[in-house]
């Protein structure tokens, strides 16, 4: 690389922003897809009708963080800001942790594991009521939390890796991974299980990618040092617009010094929605499907167009990549 071609990448890496995904939308929405056809028999039919649906929302909550105030910290949790072993020594339930650290410091440090259990609850008297407008929300949006708690950047407060001098790397994780390769992932999981305790579960997938955490940090420190800057991203068009990313030949070498950590973590989480979605229908009474209304309410499609809007406009300020 000569002399000016290198200073025009440099200028060019400042004045563009790396590429700004959450799981990716592409991956939350594959995520919700994939998890209907885990479902039993009894269920599969009702959520195959409504797939497009499913997977069109599961970027809903990720949206709402710009319009609603309380939303973001539904997607994460801070472990390390409770100090060393807080994965173990953080009360599993709600009102303990309340009682000992007060609502206040719960949301300031995220609250994703208590609110997935919180989103079966509600799944389950959707399923009692036979509401199909709330079903199909709450399942959609249940999805996305469960699929973000599955993320091991989703459980520290070095989210972006601003803390360690990796900033860009929340994206490159969740998004340009899977982007790039998940295509060849093996999405056969098996079939929906029961969930005996639905809030430890939800622990459950905490721990799983919070002690993925050090090797998604390590690997690619590893691996900057080995890549000059222009090899490490790379330029692509999106939308019009030319925007840099992580080069693909980067992106390769991280996936595979990860040996195929992100592949686990979807398949934990397609897997795991599909389970909380079978779990609120038999705490329901297993209610029969089939004979629920086709279409959403009128109500529930204006209430749609809405939030649409909001999400175009809304005022609040979230935290950067999370």
């Amino acid at each position: 690389m000569t002399r000016t071609t290198r200073t025009i990448f440099l200028l060019l890496a400042f004045v563009l922003p790396l590429q700004v995904y959450s799981w990716g939308f592409y991956a939350h929405q594959r995520i919700n897809r994939l998890a209907v056809f885990a479902l039993p028999p009894e269920m599969v039919g009702f959520y195959k009708k409504h797939i497009r649906y499913i997977t069109e929302n599961a970027v809903n909550p990720d949206k709402r963080r710009n319009v609603v105030a309380n939303e973001a910290p539904r997607h994460y949790i801070d472990l390390d800001m409770y100090g060393d072993s807080a994965l173990y020594k953080l009360p599993r339930f709600w009102q303990p942790a309340v009682a000992q650290f007060t609502e206040d410091t719960l949301m300031a440090y995220g609250i994703v594991p208590w609110h997935i259990n919180f989103m079966k609850y509600q799944l389950t008297q959707a399923f009692k009521e036979r509401n199909l407008d709330r079903i199909l929300r709450i399942s959609a949006d249940m999805g996305h939390y469960i699929a973000d708690a599955c993320v091991p950047l989703h459980t520290t407060s070095n989210y972006n890796g601003q803390l360690t001098g990796q900033r860009g790397i929340h994206a490159f994780w969740e998004s340009r991974l899977p982007e790039l390769f998940s295509d060849n992932y093996d999405y056969f999981v098996g079939p929906a299980r029961y969930i005996e305790q639905p809030q430890l579960k939800a622990w459950d997938l905490v721990a799983s990618a919070h002690t993925a955490l050090d090797s998604v940090l390590y690997f690619e420190q590893q691996l900057t040092q080995e890549f000059d800057e222009e090899k490490k991203y790379s330029f692509e068009l999106r939308s019009n617009v030319t925007t840099r990313v992580y080069s693909r030949e980067f992106s390769e070498a991280y996936s595979n010094m990860l040996n195929g950590q992100v592949e686990r973590q979807m398949r934990l989480a397609v897997h795991a929605v599909a389970s909380y979605w079978y779990t609120a229908w038999v705490d329901a009474g297993q209610p029969s499907l089939g004979t629920l209304t086709n279409s959403l309410s009128p109500e529930e499609l204006h209430r749609l167009e809405m939030e649409k809007k909001e999400y175009e406009t809304g005022p609040h300020k979230v935290r950067e990549e999370q």
